[in-house]
């Protein structure tokens, strides 16, 4: 009777971890997020990040705003709380450093220092910063780049992201070169770097004009390499916008799989073709999920982070509360909210950041 009973328990935790499986995060979007003070105008809204406390870091491209939006251009950089009050902004040239000219990623790290880089023509630099705005460093040098073998300069670095346990800075180094760069946190110290499937990152031959023409996609990454984030087991994820995929590597660079976003879809019913914008992970300690910004579908993607198996997507093209226009970034707060922002040209009310609370799993479609 004992072992029947044991039996059945065992039974019934294994069917418990396939009703998990076959689950997937639900979400309801805050359409009164963030509370935006002084009427001020946002631009094209780059990139989020979220810090230890839940705040949520927002950088944005006053450059892009219409001359007659200008007077309220709001700083580039701002910080709200959970809630979506208004904490602080702060951001733009100053002295000792060389701000981007397009701004693109910001990154808070786990000891609490601000990293943002950019896309334009000479931004070939990250910069690192307390939350106060005070500068610390600058990786890189503006208008220096020679190209992907080049250990010193960035190229148009579209993220980064600090792995704690090892202390070092993953940038996706992306818009000019097609690589995966590896500085220690601390010191700016070149360690290691990679481009797709592991391969030797090169400047030439050019990005193919049929990326998907191969099954097994392009071998190097196809511009922009848009974002790179670390599990917390240590695999690297990258979003290799371009090439239509997210490939996963080890903290070293060998290449562990892919998964392909949004493949079957063809310009011009998904604009430039390019769908994989940027990762976030699930906040549970597994980060059973991963959540892929499908920029030419106007949706996200939710995978099972294990198997890559897609489970969910939502949202759909529009400017309404829960669509999307052109998505960028992601983040992901403690609570398992999720953060999207949009760089729609000519669009003022996708120029955006939009708040996803997380309701819980429920069955996967």
């Amino acid at each position: 009777m004992k072992r029947a009973i044991g039996v059945t328990v065992v039974l019934l935790a294994l069917f418990g971890v396939v009703i998990a499986l076959g689950q997937a995060p639900r979400f309801r979007v805050d359409p009164a997020w963030p509370k935006i003070p002084n009427n001020w105008q946002f631009g094209q809204v780059a990139s989020v990040a979220v810090d230890e406390q839940d705040h949520v870091w927002v950088l944005q491209r006053p450059g892009t705003l219409e001359p007659a939006e200008k007077p309220r251009a709001a700083p580039p950089l701002l910080e709200f709380d959970a809630a979506g009050n208004f904490i602080q902004a702060w951001g733009g040239p100053g002295q000792g450093y060389e701000w981007p000219n397009s701004e693109h990623g910001v990154y808070v790290d786990p000891k609490g220092y601000v990293w943002i880089g950019g896309n334009g023509a000479k931004d070939n630099h990250v910069l690192k910063f307390t939350k106060a705005g005070k500068f610390v460093m600058q990786i890189g040098r503006a208008g220096m780049s020679k190209g992907n073998a080049d250990t010193q300069n960035l190229n148009q670095p579209a993220d980064t992201f600090v792995y704690a346990r090892t202390n070092e800075l993953f940038v996706a180094d992306g818009y000019g070169n097609r690589r995966v760069i590896v500085f220690d946190a601390d010191t700016g110290k070149f360690k290691r770097m990679w481009g797709a499937f592991g391969n030797v990152p090169t400047d030439a031959p050019p990005n193919p004009a049929l990326p998907d023409a191969d099954p097994n996609g392009a071998p190097q990454f196809v511009q922009p390499v848009h974002a790179a984030r670390v599990s917390n087991d240590g695999l690297v994820y990258v979003s290799d916008r371009g090439g239509k995929r997210v490939q996963v590597f080890s903290l070293d660079g060998k290449y562990v799989t892919q998964a392909f976003i949004g493949r079957e879809c063809k310009a011009p019913d998904c604009g430039n073709g390019t769908t994989a914008a940027s990762t976030a992970f699930s906040t549970d300690p597994e980060q059973r999920f991963l959540y892929v910004a499908n920029r030419s579908q106007a949706k996200v993607m939710v995978f099972n982070r294990k198997t890559m198996e897609v489970l969910d997507s939502f949202g759909r093209w529009g400017s309404a509360p829960g669509e999307f226009g052109t998505l960028h970034h992601m983040a992901a707060d403690s609570k398992g909210n999720l953060y999207v922002t949009e760089v729609t040209p000519l669009r003022p009310e996708n120029r955006r950041v939009q708040k996803f609370t997380f309701l819980g799993l429920s069955s996967a479609k």
